[in-house]
C-alpha cells in the first residue's frame, strides 16, 4: 500500500487570525511536490522552518512577479508548441503558479493550454513526453484495475476526465497520446471553476491503437497493436467504471473523446449507475444551445421558429441537435415537430430512412421521414431547399462552408446563424471574417477553436468561441456540490440557459454570441448553480436548501494563490 497524500487543511491561528497551511514535508521534498512547492515566492521565514535556506536563490519574489517573468518567457518562445511544452515543465514543478498563470491571461493561454495546440501536441506527445500524469489503464491489467488505481497517491478525488484515444478533437486515433487532451481538460476545470488540482485525475484507456504511424513508431508509448473492440474493450471500461464507483463514490467521470462507436452507448450504459457524461455530446450541445437561446434577444427569433442544419453525423452533431429538440421541447412544441426542424447531413448528403445499411440508432433520431428532399442531397441543394436560419459544422471538414454555401445559407434570412465548430482551428469548417464578408455583416459566427480578431466596416470583430470551457467545468463543479447521483439531459439545459443569460448586449456588436472568456469564473460560477438547482429540482440530490447548494459551491472553489506554510509537529 503507498503512503497517502492528503488534501492540505487551511488552519487559523487563534492568536494572529491567520490563515496557513500546515505541511508535513520541509527541504528538497517540499520543492520537488508540484501541488506544494512556490518556487522563488516562499518567504525568509518560511526557508528558515522548513529546511530551505540555500536551496534557493535569496531574494524572494511574489506570485505576481513571478507570473510576469513566466509570461515574458512564454511569449519568447519561437511557436505555440514550444509555449506549451514551457507551460507544461511549470505544471510539472509548480501548479499553483501554472495555475495563476493562465487564470491571470486566459484568452492569451487557453488555445496553447487547449485547442487548438494541445491537438498538435497530443500528436507529438510520444516526442515530448517528459514526466508521467495520471493513470494509464491498459487492457494488461484487465482483472487488476482496482489495484490500478491503489497506485495513485492522492487520497481523494472528486473528478476524472478518461479517454480512449480513438478521436482526439478532429485528429482521429492517437491512441496513449491522447492523455494529453484529458490533462488539459483537467487544467481547465481549475481554471475556470476552480476544481481543487488536489482531487482531479486523468485516465487515458490504453486498448491499442489502428494508427499505423504510431505502430511503426519506435517512440510510441502506447501498446503497440490493434485496437480491442468487442467484449475485452467492454470489460476493461467495465472494470475501471466499477472500481471507481468503489474507491471514490461520489467522484464525476468526464467521457472525452470517445469515437462514436463507443461514446453513446457508454453514456447510455453508466450514466445512472456512476455519476458521469460525454462532454463531446452534452456539453457541445448545451455551448451550442446557449449560443442560439442567446441570439433571441438580436434575431427576435425563438428557438422554437429555426430551421437547423446540421453537418455532422457524430457525436457532436447528434449532442447538439438533442439539445435544440429538448429546448424546442420546452418552447412549446411537440418532440416530433422539433425533430422535423432539424436537416442533418453526414459525408454522404442528407440522412433519411430510405437509406441503406443506416444502422447507428442515434443518427436515425434524426433521418428524415418525408422524401421532398432525396436522400444523399448534397449540402447547398439541402440549403436552397429549406433555407435554414441556423447552419452548424461539426464535420471536421475544412472550408466545407464554401462562399457558394453561405451565400446560400443567408439570402432570404436577415440574421443568420453559422456555427463551424470543427476543431483544431485547421479542420474548421469556415473562417468567421469569410463569413462576415460573404453576409455584408449579417451574420452571426460561432467558431470551436480561435480566429483572430479583424476589421469589419470600422468595427472590431472578435470571432465568439463556441467552446465547451463555458459548460463543463460550471456543471462539473455544480454536479459535485449537488452531490448528484446522475445528470439527466435537462441538467446541460439548465446551464445552457444560465450561460445565455450572461451574454451582454455589447457582445453582439463585438462579433460573439458568449461572455468574455476573462469571466469564465463567474460564468462556471452561474452554471455550477444553475446544474444543481437542476439536479436538485430532478429530485438526484440529497441537499435540502439552495443555501446548502450555495455554501457546498463556495467551499469546494481553489484560488490559485500561496498561503502561508508552517511545518507539523513531528
Amino acid at each position: 500500500m503507498h503512503a497517502r497524500q492528503q488534501t492540505p487543511v487551511r488552519k487559523q491561528d487563534p492568536r494572529t487570525g491567520e490563515t496557513y497551511l500546515e505541511v508535513a514535508d520541509c527541504g528538497h521534498r517540499l520543492l520537488s511536490s508540484p501541488l506544494l512547492n512556490k518556487g522563488t515566492a516562499f518567504t525568509l521565514a518560511e526557508r528558515e522552518e522548513l529546511g530551505l535556506m540555500g536551496l534557493l536563490p535569496p531574494h524572494p519574489r511574489s506570485i505576481e512577479l513571478q507570473v510576469e517573468h513566466i509570461m515574458a518567457d512564454n511569449r519568447s518562445r519561437p511557436d505555440d508548441l514550444e509555449r506549451y511544452i514551457h507551460l507544461m515543465a511549470l505544471l510539472d514543478r509548480n501548479e499553483t503558479l501554472f495555475y495563476r498563470s493562465v487564470l491571470d491571461n486566459v484568452e492569451e493561454l487557453l488555445p496553447i493550454v487547449y485547442t487548438p495546440t494541445v491537438g498538435h501536441a497530443c500528436q507529438r506527445f510520444n516526442r515530448i513526453f517528459r514526466r508521467g500524469r495520471g493513470l494509464y489503464i491498459s487492457d494488461v491489467e484487465l482483472g487488476r484495475v482496482d489495484r490500478v488505481l491503489e497506485n495513485w497517491p492522492v487520497e481523494e478525488v472528486d473528478l476524472i476526465v478518461v479517454t480512449d484515444g480513438e478521436r482526439i478533437l478532429g485528429l482521429g486515433d492517437l491512441g496513449a497520446n491522447g492523455m494529453g487532451i484529458t490533462i488539459g481538460k483537467l487544467a481547465l476545470y481549475i481554471v475556470g471553476a476552480g476544481v481543487s488540482p488536489w482531487k482531479v485525475l486523468p485516465v487515458c484507456l490504453d486498448v491499442g491503437t489502428n494508427n499505423q504511424q504510431l505502430l511503426e513508431d519506435p517512440m510510441y508509448l502506447g501498446l503497440t497493436k490493434a485496437r480491442e473492440r468487442g467484449e475485452r474493450y467492454d470489460a476493461l471500461v467495465e472494470e475501471f467504471m466499477m472500481a471507481v464507483k468503489k474507491r471514490w463514490p461520489d467522484c464525476l467521470v468526464q467521457f472525452e473523446d470517445f469515437a462514436n462507436l463507443n461514446s453513446f452507448r457508454l453514456l447510455d450504459r453508466y450514466r445512472e449507475r456512476v455519476l458521469c457524461f460525454n462532454d463531446d455530446i452534452q456539453g457541445t450541445g448545451s455551448v451550442v444551445y446557449a449560443g442560439i437561446v442567446a441570439s433571441e434577444r438580436l434575431t427576435g427569433t425563438s428557438v422554437r421558429d429555426h430551421r437547423v442544419v446540421m453537418v455532422g453525423g457524430g457525436s457532436a452533431g447528434i449532442g447538439i441537435s438533442r439539445q435544440i429538440v429538448a429546448g424546442m421541447v420546452e418552447a412549446g412544441l411537440d418532440e416530433k415537430t422539433a425533430r422535423e426542424r432539424i436537416w442533418m447531413l453526414d459525408s454522404k448528403g442528407l440522412i433519411t430512412t430510405s437509406r441503406p445499411q443506416l444502422r447507428r440508432t442515434e443518427k436515425l433520431e434524426f433521418a428524415r421521414t418525408d422524401e421532398s428532399i432525396p436522400m444523399f442531397t448534397p449540402l447547398l441543394e439541402v440549403i436552397r431547399a429549406i433555407k435554414p436560419t441556423i447552419l452548424i459544422g461539426g464535420s471536421g471538414q475544412p472550408g466545407l462552408f464554401s462562399e457558394e454555401v453561405i451565400r446560400a445559407a443567408a439570402e432570404g434570412v436577415e440574421r443568420p446563424l453559422v456555427f463551424a465548430l470543427s476543431n483544431p482551428t485547421s479542420k474548421s469548417e469556415c473562417r468567421p471574417k469569410d463569413v462576415y464578408s460573404w453576409t455584408d455583416g449579417r451574420a452571426l459566427c460561432a467558431v470551436g477553436s480561435p480566429f483572430p480578431s479583424f476589421e469589419y466596416e470600422g468595427r472590431s470583430i472578435v470571432p465568439g468561441q463556441g467552446n465547451n470551457f463555458y459548460i463543463f467545468p460550471g456543471a462539473g463543479i455544480g454536479a459535485l456540490a449537488a452531490r448528484a447521483r446522475w445528470l439527466p439531459d435537462t441538467v446541460f439545459l439548465a446551464a445552457a440557459e444560465a450561460l445565455a443569460a450572461l451574454v451582454p448586449d455589447e457582445a453582439f456588436a463585438r462579433g460573439t454570441l458568449y461572455p468574455s472568456l476573462r469571466e469564465i469564473r463567474r460564468v462556471s460560477r452561474e452554471v455550477a448553480l444553475a446544474t444543481g438547482r437542476a439536479v436538485m429540482k430532478e429530485g438526484l440530490s440529497p441537499l435540502e436548501s439552495d443555501a446548502e447548494l450555495v455554501r457546498r459551491l463556495d467551499a469546494m472553489i481553489w484560488e490559485p494563490e500561496y498561503l502561508p506554510y508552517r511545518l507539523k509537529a513531528r
